[in-house]
């Protein structure tokens, strides 16, 4: 025998072998749709009787093997049933001729045989056989399994028949010696009347019934006869024979103890022994002894019926442990048999599936490690994948995974040997995917993404790789390109570098004829492939979700929001609500992001790769709402360390929004990579609002955008920032134009402007906006400017000055303008004043005239150019770089008092020390104003204005202040109050004297006395000139009281007696109405009086 049935098991002794077969062409599908019918009688009771018959069904079967049928009889081919499709009462002849043709294969043996004939009709149907059964179709046959069943009892009586032959030979006969094929030719010549030739003779047919007892199930029948046959064997040291009268103990021993059988699912038919009737249950207690019994308790119908319960209490069957022990024995006397390797090979199968059932994993490894080495004759290469395939399925039975995947991927390699013409690469895949469990392998990525790595890398790698090259021999790019993804995925941390750029290059060509995806693949067995994300390529570390710039985010409008916040619940405080906005507050970012507005998520993540990582096609993966994803592509340098990476989309709709992760095409493949299913990643959340579009205005200027950003001590980020450098006192226009870049129509704009704090003592009022939408604004100055110091070094690059406001822009429109929504865009304006001309000293001088006086100005060049300085009415000052010169401007005296003051300021500036200090600026903006002083660079064509404001004293105001009393003279009805009058000698001179009051007040009365003098140019005044000078009348004047916006006037007369010039000094007198007033109040003009002569 040279096939052996690797399918083989203890429990097959006790079966009668049915071959079935086709006869002629007939399809494989309705062949197998009969052969499945037919095995489903796997087992009958016999009629009258407690046994139960077990057949063992065989599409096909080795001729060869069926010569070993004496030495056990389970192998032997005892029925054969064909198949066959005739259509043709013509063609009947010639299928029955071929029906006896295959009987004569199995000739020797056969008790009986049927023919199944399919879709013949007419006379021959109705002619009655036994042995041939005809329909008229496949599906029309419902008859078939009682034929069988019939066909099993006529193989029954055959069976019995051959059983009662055998039991009843005498001794006094000559029993015949049964023989295995080897041992014909060693038997020629022997003494056949020797005692020791017929206990052998004796032993084998003892042992030949025995098996005939079990396979018609009388199995406490076949335990007496194999210790028999034991025993008179071991007496003759006949050891092959000995190891089948062993093996059929052990056998009749398994069914006793295990009635559930040791094959597997086909073990499961015996269950139905179990139900036997407790007469023959008893008759089948297993015993741990083994004991002869006298062959005279035997009869032709099986034991004894008044020997039974003794036999029962002998405990013929063997124990568990005993049952082994046999095994081991019989499994040593085959191996002393060269030609008997099929029979020991297949004790040792049926020992590992007696071990399993009683977990002796270890002792079972034994058996199976005898049994690879035992030495067949030269198998094919079908029977190799088939021994191999088995003993990884033994393996597995009893526990051994690692070693059975061994087995089953040699049996896969085996499968594309290179002696094989036509390789099967389908099968070698398919024994190779059953190998990955062994190897702790699974080919779904999740699995390796918990926890530590399991199993040997390096075997894994070298499996998967066999993986990728079958798939690819099988012609299925896709496979391929599935299992290198997925050894690139989780074996990345144990391949070398070199290992890393192989991998690569081959899926870089594998995607290029097949893109990998995101797609199941159905393997050919029917099990799916889950798609394997690149995860790691590269590997991400943080997802944030960003918050739209600062121009761009929205804002709610208070009134609205507190009326949300206050319809969500009517308690205070609740905190139920509390926990349940804290566990929203873990999900939910608390920004918003805009419908249509571009919105940005960032990650942190890094190329693991020796050399530079090509990422195409990289975008988010969300839920929630519509949204439109802007792939990027990246190239991360070789090992590079954490690398920002900005992904963007735009939402299209309203609502929550979840990003849940990205999507990228990495060598290829392409790839959804969530978040739940990367380990380590840090995220502050990833679920946003997104509320209704607005309006996107975008802002530009006359002026260049600055790299210095403003900082606000509100912490409000600045949009867009401009910047201007400026002389002290020059003016700079800026040209602000808004866009809408948006789709919503722009509604509501409401402009405002703030100045933040100025540095280094820069002075600054405010700046006037215009727009179509609102008013002028004055701005809102967080501090007070501090004036610069007049001890200050001219010069000093700390004069260097600068400015900073911002400029906001609040507006709204379409969907987001109707839920309360609005946009704040802010410009910041950044101005560095260079300083030009300083004034290092005011003073003043009087004039001539009352109204009048001379302001003094001392004027430093702090630029590096040559520049002029002009005031009104003056002549251009030329000052050099780094000079000081001093320009005298003559100026008319300012009346301060009579500055309105708008009734805002006046509510607002309560505070007098306010007030004053409101009223010192004004003061300053006039006098700047009536001085006009200007400056201008001509070599950079560049001019501004000077100011005074803030270095004016209190002493040099009160200089140029208009006083409230005003005081007019008057010589012959002339004013005198600049140049001299003139008169005739001896002519009366009529003197008037006028008060305008322009205070608040009521003043006067007033006496004024008139004191003429002459001032001889050397500091001495003479008063004494009685009698140069008379007086018509009084030299006292009087004034009544004067009311406000009221004037007065007094007259009187002078005589001058000789020429020359003459001054008149009126001074007051000092009474209780001129001393409550100021001394500058009664500030009255020098009168100068030129006495001409009478004649001229």
């Amino acid at each position: 025998m040279s096939v052996p049935d690797y399918m083989q098991c203890a429990e097959d002794h006790q079966t009668l072998l049915v071959v079935v077969q086709p006869v002629g062409i007939v399809s494989e599908e309705n062949f197998f749709r009969i052969y499945k019918r037919i095995s489903s009688v796997s087992q009958i009771s016999v009629r009258d009787s407690q046994r139960v018959l077990y057949i063992r069904y065989r599409h096909h079967y080795p001729p060869e093997n069926n010569e070993w049928g004496d030495f056990q009889t389970h192998r032997k081919v005892v029925g054969l049933i064909t198949i066959t499709d005739c259509f043709s009462a013509k063609d009947w002849p010639q299928t029955f001729e071929k029906f006896h043709v295959q009987k004569e294969i199995y000739g020797s043996t056969l008790y009986d045989s049927r023919l199944f004939v399919f879709g013949l009709q007419g006379e021959i149907t109705e002619q009655p056989r036994t042995d041939v059964a005809f329909y008229p179709n496949y599906e029309d046959c419902e008859a078939v399994e009682k034929r069988i069943e019939d066909f099993i009892e006529s193989l029954f009586i055959v069976l019995e028949s051959k059983r009662l032959d055998r039991a009843t030979d005498k001794s006094g006969d000559k029993i015949p010696l049964l023989c295995v094929p080897f041992e014909k030719k060693d038997f020629v010549g022997l003494d056949t009347d020797s005692r020791h030739y017929k206990k052998r003779c004796q032993g084998r047919m003892r042992k030949h019934v025995g098996d005939l007892c079990l396979q018609a199930g009388m199995l406490q029948d076949s335990l007496v006869h194999y210790h028999m046959s034991v025993e008179l064997l071991r007496s003759v040291n006949d050891f092959l024979w000995l190891g089948a009268a062993l093996e059929g103990l052990c056998s009749a021993s398994v069914i006793c103890h295990y009635p559930g059988g040791t094959g597997g699912k086909t073990g499961a038919r015996r269950f139905q022994g179990s139900s036997l009737p407790a007469e023959a249950a008893n008759r089948h207690r297993p015993g741990a002894q083994e004991v002869l019994i006298d062959p005279g308790a035997l009869t032709t119908n099986g034991i004894n019926p008044d020997t039974s319960a003794e036999i029962g209490r002998a405990k013929n069957c063997l124990s568990p442990e005993d049952i082994i022990d046999k095994y081991k024995e019989a499994i040593s006397y085959y191996s002393k048999y060269k030609n008997a390797g099929v029979i020991e090979l297949e004790a040792c199968v049926k020992a590992v599936r007696v071990l399993a059932i009683q977990k002796r994993s270890m002792d079972a490894s034994e058996f199976l490690q005898n049994a690879v080495y035992i030495n067949l004759r030269q198998l094919s290469e079908e029977e190799k994948i088939q021994r191999y395939s088995i003993l990884s399925e033994l393996y597995e039975l009893i526990g051994f995974h690692r070693k059975s995947a061994f087995f089953k991927r040699v049996a896969a390699m085996q499968c594309v040997a290179p002696s094989i013409s036509e390789p099967g690469w389908r099968a070698c895949y398919k024994l190779l995917l059953e190998t990955l469990p062994g190897y702790s392998l699974s080919l779904d990525p999740k699995d390796f993404s918990r926890g530590t790595h399991r199993g040997w890398a390096a075997v894994q790698m070298r499996l998967l790789h066999e993986l990728v090259y079958a798939s690819r021999r099988m012609g299925n790019p896709a496979l391929s390109v599935r299992h290198l993804s997925f050894l690139l995925q989780t074996m990345l941390d144990f391949l070398s570098d070199q290992e890393k750029k192989d991998v690569t290059q081959s899926l870089e060509n594998y995607t290029c004829k097949c893109p990998g995806t995101m797609e199941l693949l159905t393997l050919p067995g029917g099990p799916t492939l889950p798609p394997v994300p690149f995860t790691k390529l590269p590997i991400v570390r943080r997802v944030k979700l960003l918050n739209l710039p600062a121009s761009l985010r929205p804002q709610k409008m208070k009134s609205l929001l507190g009326q949300n916040v206050s319809t969500k619940s009517p308690f205070i405080y609740s905190p139920i609500i509390a926990h349940n906005r804290g566990e929203e507050r873990n999900k939910k970012i608390d920004f918003q992001w805009v419908q249509g507005d571009v919105c940005e998520v960032q990650l942190m993540v890094y190329n693991p790769m020796p050399f530079e990582l090509r990422v195409e096609n990289m975008g988010l993966l969300t839920s929630g709402v519509d949204f439109e994803s802007l792939p990027a592509a990246l190239s991360l340098p070789a090992e590079s360390g954490l690398y920002p990476v900005t992904l963007v989309g735009v939402p299209q709709t309203t609502g929550m929004i979840t990003v849940n992760g990205y999507h990228t095409t990495v060598f290829g493949v392409f790839s959804d990579c969530l978040l739940d299913n990367l380990p380590g990643v840090k995220t502050s959340g990833s679920t946003v609002e997104v509320i209704p579009a607005l309006p996107r205005l975008q802002i530009s200027t006359s002026l260049p955008r600055s790299a210095h950003s403003l900082q606000p001590s509100s912490g409000d980020e600045i949009s867009t920032n401009v910047s201007v450098q400026l002389y002290n006192g020059e003016a700079q226009q800026l040209v602000i134009q808004l866009e809408n870049i948006g789709t919503e129509p722009l509604e509501t704009l409401e402009v405002t402007s703030r100045l933040l704090t100025t540095k280094d003592g820069i002075s600054v009022s405010g700046f006037p906006l215009c727009s179509p939408f609102r008013q002028v604004v004055r701005p809102r100055v967080e501090s007070k400017p501090v004036n610069a110091p007049e001890g200050g070094k001219p010069g000093d690059p700390s004069h260097m000055k600068t400015l900073e406001a911002i400029l906001n822009f609040k507006y709204s429109g379409g969907p987001g303008h109707a839920e309360g929504y609005y946009r704040n865009l802010s410009l910041g304006l950044h101005v560095e004043a260079e300083p030009s001309v300083f004034f290092t000293r005011v003073t003043t001088l009087p004039a001539t005239s009352t109204r009048q006086c001379h302001l003094l100005l001392d004027i430093f060049n702090s630029t590096e150019h040559e520049l002029t300085v002009s005031a009104r009415g003056n002549e251009e000052l030329i000052l050099h770089a780094g000079e000081c010169q001093r320009m005298a401007i003559q100026v008319d005296k300012f009346s301060f008092e009579s500055f309105p003051e708008s009734p805002g300021e006046k509510g607002q500036l309560a505070n007098p020390k306010q007030l004053e200090e409101e009223r010192q600026e004004a003061r300053g903006l006039e006098i700047d104003s009536k001085l006009d002083v200007h400056w201008r660079i001509p070599s950079l064509k560049r001019t501004g204005e000077a100011s005074v404001e803030g270095l004016l004293s209190q002493l040099v105001l009160e200089h140029l202040q208009l006083a409230p009393l005003q005081w007019d003279v008057l010589v012959d009805g002339q004013p005198c109050d600049c140049e001299a009058a003139a008169c005739r000698v001896g002519d009366p001179v009529r003197l008037e004297v006028r008060l305008t009051n322009q205070s608040p007040r009521s003043v006067g009365p007033f006496a004024l006395t008139v004191a003429p003098f002459q001032d001889h140019q050397n500091g001495v005044h003479n008063y004494d000139l009685h009698d140069a000078v008379s007086f018509v009348g009084s030299s006292t004047f009087y004034l009544d009281a004067v009311q406000p916006s009221g004037q007065s006037a007094c007259l009187g007369a002078l005589l001058f007696l000789y020429t020359g010039d003459f001054f008149l000094h009126i001074h007051f007198h000092q009474d209780s109405a001129s001393k409550e007033l100021p001394p500058s109040w009664f500030c009255l003009p020098s009168v100068h009086v030129r006495a001409l002569d009478a004649q001229a």
